[in-house]
């Protein structure tokens, strides 16, 4: 993120004279300072405090003591001035479906977290599945001197001019890494979980095409299913549609699946949001959760929890997912790994109270 810091010069009357407060710049530490305190050349110190490739080859001992001097003296790095020394910006480009929506900003969390380790700066755009935003906002981060990008729920189609990790990406492309969830191993243990519970008529929330998750995900589902013999009916299965990335989502659909009067036990949704909101519907209708319809979410985002019942969910290390991205962009950018087409992530089922045995609220 970038910050501008203002610094307003206070006066203070006191008498007939008006005192200026000291200026901040006279308190600066300078590297030269930090290498004069420790006794060594300031390349030295430079080396270790900015992490570049010839730190690699002075002694953990000195790295140390360099880190614990630039602490005591409360060194900040003019981070301008190394910019222009080094032609480097250190900024990423994160580009979001949206921002601040559940999914998103937990996997940004993880993201920030290592570039704030690494001392580097993001800027954050979203598209909202706009092709024409999309082109737009890449080039925008282009021109801002941004050294590579990460995406979330983004598709990538044309390989990118730069660096480029997507979470959630499934489509090969050349200088692309995907981190990716293994979507068959998350059909099989969420079907497998109703299926060992009696379910024999389960509906679908289907993600909208929109969503980088959705074909890929469907695919597993339909594949598993047939091997557990589970039966995919098409009446019980329906679309999601829409941008909006709260439980408002699912909550239209749920009364859909409702409205057809074909007998289900339970739900698999797309993600937590639309099973929340797919939830909501249900319960207006009289419906008991899990002893009329268990309901099973994706994601296990951070209300997954808090949901009324507590929602079982096959959990995607969101945050996880966010800092392997980072530290998989930053290694390639700085050198200290190779260019990787996929990092494999995997799911785990996490059972809440919205399931339970098929029939266990009758008599």
């Amino acid at each position: 993120m970038c910050f501008l810091a203002l610094r307003f010069e206070s006066t203070i009357l006191s008498g007939k004279k008006l005192k200026r407060e000291k200026n901040p710049k006279e308190n600066i530490v300078t590297l030269k300072e930090v290498a004069n305190h420790v006794g060594l050349t300031a390349g030295t110190v430079s080396a270790v405090l900015n992490n570049s490739a010839a730190s690699r080859s002075i002694p953990e001992s000195t790295r140390q003591r360099i880190l614990a001097a630039a602490r005591e003296l409360n060194y900040r790095p003019n981070m301008l001035a190394r910019s222009l020394r080094v032609q480097r910006t250190y900024t990423i480009g994160v580009i979001l479906q949206e921002i601040g929506d559940a999914y998103g900003s937990t996997v940004v969390s993880g993201i920030e977290e290592v570039l704030s380790e690494r001392d580097f700066f993001f800027l954050t755009v979203a598209h909202r599945h706009d092709k024409r935003l999309l082109r737009t906002y890449s080039d925008l981060l282009i021109s801002r001197g941004v050294e590579g990008f990460i995406t979330v729920d983004t598709s990538i189609s044309e390989k990118p001019v730069l660096p480029t990790v997507a979470v959630a990406g499934h489509k090969y492309v050349s200088d692309v890494t995907n981190i990716t969830l293994d979507h068959r191993k998350a059909a099989e243990i969420a079907l497998h979980h109703l299926k060992s519970l009696g379910h024999d008529r389960i509906a679908f929330l289907k993600g909208q095409m929109e969503s980088s998750d959705s074909v890929v995900r469907w695919e597993a589902i339909c594949a598993v299913a047939q091997e557990l013999n589970v039966i995919i009916r098409p009446e019980l299965v329906v679309q999601l549609e829409g941008k909006d990335s709260t439980p408002e989502l699912g909550y239209p659909f749920g009364k859909q699946l409702l409205s057809r009067n074909v007998p289900f036990t339970a739900l698999f949704a797309y993600n937590d949001i639309s099973a929340i909101g797919a939830m909501r519907a249900f319960q207006e209708a009289g419906k008991r959760i899990p002893e009329d319809i268990s309901v099973v979410g994706f994601d296990d985002i951070n209300f997954a929890s808090f949901a009324r019942p507590a929602l079982t969910t096959v959990r995607q290390p969101l945050k996880k997912m966010g800092r392997i991205a980072a530290k998989a962009l930053l290694d390639w950018i700085e050198g200290r790994s190779e260019y990787m087409p996929e990092i494999a992530i995997e799911p785990e089922l996490v059972i809440r109270n919205s399931t339970s045995p098929a029939g266990y609220g009758k008599s």
